[in-house]
């Protein structure tokens, strides 16, 4: 004969045994539920000055932005003549700002590779990191001003065109490559490169295939930002390319405008006085100008940025 097994009650040490392990520590919780409100406060205020500064770029100068502003020059334009447009800037700051990373994307990303790959404890990695800090912190007019001294001793006082601008961006953008492609390079772990050794595959072709591939996503970001970082630079273009009202597609001849400097000198000039009765003339037009060259500046930067994610997303070595 089989006696059913009647369920046991638990014990007092039991039940209070789960009750302990159940209960949550008042002081852990007051901590964490503080710690919380910290956080959520702080991406608030860092969230309100980004989203005040978008909403005003974008309610002052999406009114002019349109077809006619984006594919005329100012060529022939004066007063407060309701024409214009910012088609010479548009080619100007794309054509220098890509000039730039020409010169600097390569450079930086081999002193990075160097300064991982090869240069732990060097004498020489040391002075280059060194330098390359310094580098960070000068200010933009110091990298205009040693362009353009560079190349007024080698074509004369008073050269001013494209390529000079792009040097003197690179001058800026340089630290930036170098210290984030040094910070990406050393994230891929030492596993992967002993691996690849262990197969007999040379080092530099480990590095081409295997920590470049592996770090391609982080390299991409770098870049972007190093280029956000100089497009919207003005006194080292004002030094080194000049202003001028009309269409200039050679980056190796003439001075050249930008977007940065088409807002300040728009900026600068103010309000057109009008005479009483003239239809025709729109007091503001230099600051409308102004704010729709700001934010098509700032949809180039957002389109540049989505094109890094996009490569990113490509070319990321796929986990699964």
């Amino acid at each position: 004969m089989t006696t059913t097994p009647t369920p046991t009650t638990p014990t007092p040490a039991g039940a209070s045994l789960r009750e302990a392990l159940q209960a949550t520590d008042r002081r852990r919780r007051r901590t964490d539920v503080t710690m919380r409100v910290l956080i959520i406060s702080a991406f608030v205020l860092a969230m309100i000055p980004l989203l005040s500064l978008t909403w005003t770029v974008v309610s002052r100068g999406i009114g002019r932005l349109d077809s006619y502003f984006l594919l005329n020059s100012m060529r022939g334009v004066f007063g407060g003549m309701d024409a214009g447009g910012i088609y010479h800037a548009i080619v100007g700051t794309l054509e220098i700002t890509l000039f730039a990373a020409l010169i600097s994307v390569p450079i930086g990303l081999l002193a990075a590779i160097y300064l991982v790959e090869y240069g732990n404890g060097k004498a020489l990695a040391r002075l280059v990191t060194f330098l390359v800090d310094v580098m960070t912190g000068i200010p933009s007019i110091v990298a205009g001003l040693f362009a353009y001294a560079l190349f007024a001793l080698l074509l004369g006082p008073g050269a001013k065109f494209g390529a000079i601008g792009s040097v003197a961006l690179s001058v800026l953008m340089i630290p930036v490559v170098i210290r984030s492609s040094e910070e990406m390079l050393r994230l891929v772990p030492n596993e992967l490169r002993e691996a690849s050794l262990a197969l007999g595959v040379p080092r530099w072709l480990t590095i081409i295939k295997v920590v470049l591939r592996t770090s391609v996503a982080g390299l991409t970001t770098g870049v972007m930002l190093a280029i956000a970082r100089v497009i919207g630079e003005t006194a080292p273009l004002l030094l080194t390319v000049g202003v001028v009202d009309s269409i200039n597609f050679n980056l190796f001849e003439g001075r050249m405008m930008t977007l940065p400097v088409y807002v300040y000198r728009q900026y600068a000039q103010g309000l057109v006085p009008c005479s009483d009765g003239d239809a025709s003339c729109i007091p503001d037009i230099n600051l409308q100008r102004a704010w729709a060259a700001a934010l098509t500046l700032f949809l180039i930067v957002m389109v540049l940025n989505l094109i890094g994610r996009l490569v990113t997303r490509l070319f990321a070595p796929k986990i699964r």
